[in-house]
């Protein structure tokens, strides 16, 4: 096996349980690593000790500059530890903006490190697996978890497991690819100073309130969770109408898991004709963070969306 890099920032997979019966993330990179077969060929960057919850998109920026400081450095792959909270999402940023041969490999745990029976340990030690891999070169980020290594592009958490586009099998020292990945590669940006985009639920009866409040702050795009396959109400429809004609960018995903977004229904049309970006199938986390890279980037975001959304 090549050098392996492990980029720690928190999550499920660093924490244990105080006297208050309260889980937070405290144990080391060099913790992690403990026992890994692997372990000597590993080396570890304690990055942040954070729940995911708590990051911000600047976050993605110091997760990807230790990536690229650590391939600079002779690094044969990857690891980053993550919360699984926001895991997707900077996944997708990371897969979007790093162009790298390098393989960058994402996992996480369900439970505690003091749980019964903690994943944290086989899914750090299958990470490694795909990260020193010769089958992963040039795919860019991926996640492991579980057994199974993951696109990023598409994924979401539902519950305790993951959904989206499964690419192949891992168990310790063996990776088994099955289909090819999809790569979003939007080019080199900066999250930090990436324009603002929010993300505005709709509901019976919602009105454009929150996008007016959104774009007040200073938002450059919206990504609407609208109902069904991509419908509004009036009222949301209205503002939506306005703020593109305002030169707000707005895109519109689906509350409904699984659904395909398109203007095949009367509020779908209008909200097309209106400018709005139909997402066929990304959920909103992940089409907020594709367009604030490609807003970052200078790239259109209408393409970006047609093309990976």
């Amino acid at each position: 096996m090549g050098r392996v890099v492990v980029i720690t920032t928190g999550g499920t997979i660093a924490t244990r349980s105080g006297a208050d019966g309260v889980a937070r993330p405290t144990r080391s990179g060099r913790d992690l690593v403990v026992g890994l077969d692997s372990a000597d060929g590993v080396d570890v960057i304690d990055l942040l000790a954070v729940d995911s919850s708590r990051l911000v998109p600047a976050d993605w920026d110091r997760i990807g500059a230790a990536i690229t400081s650590a391939v600079q450095g002779g690094a044969d792959g990857v690891v980053v530890t993550h919360g699984t909270d926001t895991l997707e999402e900077t996944a997708l940023w990371l897969d979007a903006t790093y162009s790298g041969a390098v393989p960058v490999v994402l996992t996480g745990a369900m439970r505690s490190s003091d749980a019964v029976e903690p994943d944290g340990p086989r899914n750090l030690a299958e990470a490694v697996s795909v990260a020193a891999s010769p089958s992963t070169g040039d795919l860019g980020v991926l996640v492991s978890f579980a057994g199974t290594v993951w696109q990023p592009l598409g994924l979401t958490k539902i519950g305790e497991r993951w959904a989206g586009t499964a690419l192949g099998t891992v168990t310790p020292g063996t990776v088994h690819l099955t289909r090819p990945k999809r790569r979003p590669v939007i080019g080199a940006a900066s999250a930090a100073i990436a324009p603002r985009v929010d993300v505005v639920a709709v509901y019976a009866g919602a009105d454009a309130v929150a996008m007016d409040a959104y774009t007040a702050a200073g938002a450059s795009g919206l990504v609407l969770e609208a109902l069904g396959a991509g419908n509004v109400p009036d009222a949301v429809l209205h503002g939506v109408q306005r703020l593109c004609s305002d030169g707000v960018v707005v895109a519109v995903s689906t509350r409904v898991p699984d659904a395909t977004v398109s203007a095949r229904y009367g509020p779908g049309r209008a909200l097309a004709d209106a400018g709005a970006i139909m997402v066929p199938t990304l959920r909103p986390a992940q089409a907020r963070v594709l367009m604030m890279a490609a807003l970052a980037a200078g790239s259109p975001v209408a393409g970006v969306l047609a093309d990976w959304g």
